[in-house]
């Protein structure tokens, strides 16, 4: 288990909302960890295959739609050169075979429904195309954001966004200073729907602007999504915390394969101790953004939701995903009913390949 009926992460009353999980059929492949996160660990060069999450949230009462993120669009070539320039001498393997609106369409859901699109931030692997969704659809966005980069390229030459994302529909920035915005545990937060059953927290550091979204997903008890954005980039930038050091006994045992679970923790506590590192402490701190310490401080804060058996945490890009969710069309919403939460927990630790062996 990932900890035991703890709860650290208080959240006001509110209404439901129906949450899924997209597939934007995104991948990102060849990208070295260092450029991620460090300090190294040995063997962990590469991080592996990484898929970029889109999340359709539904208010219960409200009937509101929203989109938070939409992944890599298929032309991704065409983004402002700024961007798509750079990409290109990167040499990642970079591949989406469909737009999110796609995706949407081609399972009923009616664009002209969707009344925003949220972007966690404005990096080229969450922005899709929003010039597929018709102008009724707003594009929201973080603090900070139209200062730097509105109105996008081509007006603004070295903005890393596009005109066209915006031409023609509502570019609404949340500042965290508007009247009704509240306190959710260390976060700054805006109730989007009004009826508490999505929020958007302020969780600055890796981006201008960079947000979080958290949906209620079941009530009595009150369960909930937190979509991370790319506050991290692997579980082992978020975890272990203080509020959940490493266990004595991980279950299930990060390498599926073993059967003889649970494996012992104390290969992976060995492994923070050679990195000076304690095992109440994440096994990496980012290694890139717009303010290293300030993007720390927002995973501090969202450790103790995190830690909460009542949240359940996905990042962007994060790989647990794959194989234990119910994607789009499904519902995420009974995610603590099915355990998804124990599943995930502790499985980015196979990607230590030697100590997981070690350990099995």
């Amino acid at each position: 288990m990932a900890s035991s009926s703890k709860r650290h992460f208080p959240v006001p009353s509110g209404a439901t909302a129906s949450v899924k999980i997209i597939d934007t059929t995104a991948h990102i492949g060849k990208l070295k960890v260092e450029f991620l996160m460090e300090p190294p660990v040995t063997g962990f060069e590469y991080m592996p295959d990484l898929p970029s999450w889109s999340f359709l949230v539904e208010s219960s009462t409200a009937g509101k739609k929203a989109l938070f993120d939409l992944g890599i669009p298929p032309d991704w070539e065409n983004f402002a050169p700024s961007v798509s320039d750079r990409l290109k001498s990167m040499g990642w393997d970079i591949h989406a075979d469909k737009n999110t609106s796609q995706i949407l369409e081609e399972n009923g859901v009616d664009l002209k429904g969707v009344g925003s699109i949220v972007w966690s931030h404005w990096h080229w692997d969450h922005l899709g195309d929003p010039s597929t969704f018709p102008p009724s659809t707003e594009v929201v966005v973080g603090p900070g954001f139209k200062e730097a980069f509105a109105p996008g390229y081509p007006s603004k030459q070295d903005s890393p966004v596009r005109e066209s994302d915006f031409k023609g529909r509502e570019l609404r920035e949340i500042t965290f200073t508007e009247p009704g915005t509240i306190q959710i545990g260390d976060f700054r937060a805006n109730d989007f729907f009004g009826d508490g059953s999505f929020y958007i927290l302020d969780t600055p550091g890796h981006a201008v602007g960079h947000v979080c979204g958290l949906a209620r997903t079941t009530s009595n008890p009150d369960t909930f999504i937190l979509m991370g954005g790319d506050i991290c980039h692997h579980g082992g930038e978020i975890r272990p915390s203080e509020y959940i050091p490493l266990p004595k006994e991980i279950s299930p045992h990060p390498l599926t394969k073993v059967i003889h679970p649970p494996c012992p923790g104390a290969a992976f506590e060995q492994l923070q101790n050679s990195r000076n590192r304690s095992p109440t402490k994440p096994f990496f701190d980012p290694a890139m953004g717009l303010s290293i310490p300030e993007a720390i401080r927002s995973i501090e804060k969202a450790q103790k939701a995190d830690a909460d058996d009542n949240v359940l945490f996905i990042y962007a890009h994060d790989a647990s995903v794959r194989g234990v969710v119910d994607l789009f069309p499904g519902s995420a919403n009974e995610w603590q009913s099915k355990g998804w939460r124990e599943k995930m927990f502790w499985a980015f630790l196979a990607d230590f390949e030697e100590v997981a062996k070690g350990a099995a």
